[in-house]
């Protein structure tokens, strides 16, 4: 099969990253990224089961702490453990990112990759104050040239730097003037460590995906190193092929 035909057969909650919590340990690096501080307002759009929100405020006690996530669930478990806490500071809210305001915020967690909500979002960050940071995981904000990237870690500022292609994202993403196979595995892997999956014995395979979406990507934007198809990426596509059943090659243009 192919794999998009491949990715319609899991779980809409994984392709949408609404089951994927990210560990305290990735927060806090995020955090640092970021550079927040004690004179910052935080939000964290998808703030799952206030992770995020706990480190913001025992590590770099911000001033101001929000999370939103539309998750009734999800926001029972943060308010639980908030509670358990007895934090002043944070506020949670069951709601849309879409229909939140935070017009006030310093620095913005936000890992959506879903492109009808990033439509919708992009005016809105768009209308922030200077300086804010809109932090985000693996991609950058849609048309925009990062700030600052430690990946898979992308900072955007206000007022965005807005790039004049794909090709010069890319490139400005991984820092490199191409893209070969050790620079799309040394990406994918650090993704990998990032998200910390429950099933560790899948991360290689997670990577394998990662690398090959990240290699392609960059061949079909004319940025990969070389014409040929390095032999790991053969290699690899071949695996897939063989022995999962999953078939990657039409992907190139």
């Amino acid at each position: 099969m192919k794999i998009e035909e491949y990715l319609t057969t899991l779980p809409d909650s994984i392709l949408s990253g609404e089951d994927v919590q990210l560990p305290k340990e990735a927060f806090r690096e995020i955090l640092k990224f970021a550079n927040l501080s004690k004179d910052d307002i935080f939000y964290h759009l998808g703030c799952g089961d206030g992770t995020g929100l706990v480190v913001a405020k025992e590590e770099f006690n911000s001033k101001k702490i929000i999370g939103i996530d539309n998750s009734k669930q999800k926001i029972n478990t943060a308010l639980k453990i908030l509670k358990e806490k007895n934090y002043s500071g944070i506020r949670i809210f069951c709601e849309n990112i879409e229909d939140s305001n935070f017009d006030d915020a310093d620095v913005i967690l936000f890992w959506f990759v879903d492109d009808n909500i990033l439509e919708k979002m992009m005016p809105k960050f768009s209308k922030l104050k200077q300086g804010t940071r809109i932090i985000t995981i693996w991609g950058p904000l849609p048309e925009c040239l990062p700030q600052k990237v430690e990946f898979p870690y992308i900072m955007n500022q206000v007022p965005f730097n807005k790039t004049k292609d794909l090709q010069e994202q890319l490139l400005a993403i991984f820092d490199v003037k191409c893209v070969d196979f050790v620079t799309a595995w040394e990406f994918a892997e650090r993704y990998t460590k990032t998200i910390g999956s429950e099933n560790p014995e899948n991360d290689r395979f997670l990577t394998i995906i990662q690398s090959l979406v990240i290699w392609i990507n960059a061949k079909n934007l004319g940025v990969a190193c070389g014409d040929d198809i390095p032999e790991p990426i053969q290699n690899y596509i071949s695996i897939l092929k063989k022995f999962f059943n999953i078939e990657v090659e039409h992907l190139l243009k």
